[in-house]
């Protein structure tokens, strides 16, 4: 990989991590909406797309640990911790995807899609293994219900801007010669 696509990688993630950081704002005042949209998932999706698996994962990763420990939202435990292992899964999962399959509509749809998927079973594994710890239950009623169906408009949000911004980005990231890695 070339200096100059090492760099545009890391500059890129240091803006998606701090889009991340800054989307749940514009639904913050209300709490049922930011779970609806799922605002920290946008820029670490296009992350995974854009910079690769690597740093798709460390953003995914970093961005709902580094809002809790500063603000206090998510909690830490076990929220945050189980939405740093969906949003790593997310970032990697993609990134992977993209960078094997063809660069054509049809495959954007299938790693976005793989990697929405894939990121919630994290998701519900790593709940349900943290709230047994607590003794607590994490009922297939209750990962359903907070992975899915609550999350349909972001779900929906997610299918139809994603891979017309990836399309687009990666086609002028094409042009000035940079491969993803």
């Amino acid at each position: 990989m070339s200096h100059y696509r090492k760099n545009l990688s890391m500059i890129l993630s240091a803006l998606f991590l701090a889009f991340a950081f800054v989307f749940p704002f514009l639904t913050g005042h209300i709490p049922k909406i930011g779970s609806m949209l799922c605002p920290m998932h946008l820029p670490v999706l296009l992350c995974g797309f854009l910079c690769g698996w690597r740093w798709g994962a460390v953003v995914g990763f970093t961005a709902p640990l580094f809002r809790s420990l500063t603000l206090g939202a998510p909690r830490l435990f076990p929220m945050a911790i189980c939405m740093a292992l969906e949003l790593a899964t997310y970032g990697a999962v993609v990134g992977i995807l993209f960078r094997v399959l063809p660069r054509k509509a049809p495959y954007v749809y299938v790693s976005l899609l793989l990697a929405m998927l894939s990121g919630r079973f994290v998701f519900g594994a790593a709940m349900f293994i943290c709230l047994g710890i607590q003794g607590r239950q994490y009922t297939f009623a209750a990962f359903f219900s907070g992975v899915f169906a609550s999350a349909v408009p972001g779900i929906i949000l997610q299918i139809v801007l994603i891979p017309l911004l990836v399309m687009l980005l990666d086609k002028k990231l094409l042009n000035r010669g940079i491969e993803n890695e």
